[in-house]
């Protein structure tokens, strides 16, 4: 009896201790929660961080031609150096300390990021928002379609323009009227009830400014050149984790005790970034500016272009390093066995992480430029935030991309097998994104030649104020100008 009580009691303190188990464990719903929750505050920061800090430093075309720095050059060196600190010290600490320290750690750097923020909100530049740009964007084609059976006049100046209206997001110029998209400009078309009362704020709904239709112009001509960088990271997005695999199969000794790990191969992605954007700012910039007479070098159209072509030539070289670890193996007879180490260095990956850096240098930081420079002053957030949704759109149609490969390569010689890469087709699976970069690159070339730059009409401090007194009579001008165009059109008719 004894030992059966003995055993029964064993058997409710182990029941305890599973339940005591249990309860410590974290919930799987809040683990789960977590990658939104860091979705939502990096969407929130990166959308707004560039644009914040360039309402520190004066923007306009001559304000940045008189700089001898990049704003968007030294926003991604900083990104890179916080990359390069997670890579190299917090993922130290996460394998040697533990996961409560290595997740401690950047969560008291943001806390004290936080701190330094506010404490320094009395330092900053603040622009006061002029409205929501989308309601605008909305309001022209609003406007648009319901004037789409007016006349445009002859004369664009005809057209409604209202600079006191457009002051708070037109801090650096007014947008100039274009020609294209000129079914947009009839929302500027001002109609003879519209022209009576020249003093009357006007019905957005109904009546826009040229700078607004203007500004929707910008976003429209934008979006071929945004959409060329879907398509490259579509490409790449994979490369990172197919890296770490061949990694993994190749000798990572650095000395007889000490070996490097797989994850921390993109160290140098990450080295070459930093050291080729300074590069690129105190040494091509200068050079090429005398050839080029231009303040930047070159624009960011042909900084991207360069950066496609580097990266097309980064995923053959992705490819050829594929080919030869196979011949490796297969001389050492190691093709059978995944989990074999094949005796070639790991450091044969170094050249594409290197070329993938360059590449950033110039594809990254030119599409997140011209993004900036070409859009509206009033969207600079929202331009950023494209520069981001590149990058979400272009993983998931990675993963895809991935998936199609896998799915219909076979099961015998799949390109991307589940367990055995060796006996796998990676280096095709680069052919094939090298020539899907290719088609992207010829896309983009086509999109850079036919595209137009915004026009600005730069306003300097201490006429802004004479502008602004002088926008009264402008208006009313405009409006009767307007009146009598929409009379003579009448009159015309009758005839």
């Amino acid at each position: 009896m004894e030992v059966e009580k003995s055993i029964k009691g064993n058997g409710e303190i182990e029941e305890k201790e599973e339940e005591l188990q249990k309860k410590k464990q974290p919930k799987k719903g809040g683990i789960r929660a977590l990658p939104f929750i860091l979705a939502i505050g990096s969407g929130g920061i990166r959308a707004c961080v560039v644009p914040f800090s360039a309402d520190q430093f004066d923007m306009t075309k001559n304000g940045v031609a008189s700089r001898k720095w990049n704003l968007f050059n030294w926003y991604f060196f900083c990104m890179g150096l916080a990359s390069l600190s997670a890579l190299t010290i917090v993922v130290y600490i996460q394998d040697n300390v533990g996961w409560g320290w290595g997740l401690g750690i950047p969560t008291i750097a943001m806390l004290l990021s936080i701190i330094a923020f506010v404490l320094g909100a009395p330092l900053y530049k603040m622009v006061k928002p002029g409205g929501s740009p989308l309601v605008r964007l909305t309001q022209v084609i609003v406007a648009a379609i319901k004037k789409r059976k007016e006349t445009l006049p002859d004369d664009p100046r005809l057209l409604y323009q209202n600079k006191k209206l457009d002051d708070a997001i037109s801090l650096e110029g007014n947008l100039l009227h274009s020609n294209q998209y000129k079914f947009l400009d009839k929302a500027a078309i001002v109609k003879e009830e519209e022209a009576r009362d020249p003093n009357a704020p006007p019905n957005l709904w109904k009546l826009t400014t040229v700078h607004r239709v203007e500004e929707l112009k910008c976003i429209i001509r934008m979006l071929p050149i945004w959409s060329c960088g879907i398509l490259l990271i579509t490409t790449a997005s994979h490369q990172h984790s197919f890296t770490i695999q061949q990694a993994r199969t190749m000798d990572r000794h650095l000395s007889h005790k000490f070996q490097i790990s797989p994850a921390s191969m993109s160290i140098f992605n990450v080295l070459t970034t930093m050291i080729g954007v300074v590069l690129y700012e105190r040494l091509l910039v200068p050079f090429v500016r005398r050839i080029t007479k231009n303040p930047s070098g070159i624009t960011s159209l042909q900084r991207m272009g360069v950066g496609f072509v580097v990266n097309i030539l980064a995923t053959l070289v992705a490819a050829q390093v594929e080919v030869k670890r196979k011949l490796v193996a297969a001389k050492y007879h190691l093709l059978d066995d995944p989990k074999a180490i094949i005796p070639i260095s790991v450091f044969w990956l170094v050249p594409q992480y290197c070329l993938h850096g360059v590449a950033e240098v110039f594809m990254m930081v030119g599409h997140l430029e011209f993004l900036f420079e070409q859009s509206p002053e009033s969207m600079r957030s929202t331009a950023t935030a494209l520069n981001s949704l590149t990058s979400g759109i272009g993983n998931y149609l990675g993963t895809l991309l991935v998936a199609l490969v896998h799915k219909y390569t076979g099961k015998e010689r799949n390109w991307l097998p589940d367990r055995n890469l060796n006996r796998g087709r990676l280096e095709n699976y680069y052919w094939l994104a090298s020539g899907i970069q290719v088609i992207n690159l010829i896309y983009y070339l086509i999109c850079a030649h036919y595209y137009t730059y915004k026009s600005i009409e730069e306003i300097c401090d201490t006429n802004k104020e004479e502008e602004l007194k002088a926008e009264e009579k402008i208006s009313s001008v405009n409006l009767k100008d307007g009146n009598k165009d929409v009379e003579k059109g009448q009159h015309t008719k009758d005839k």
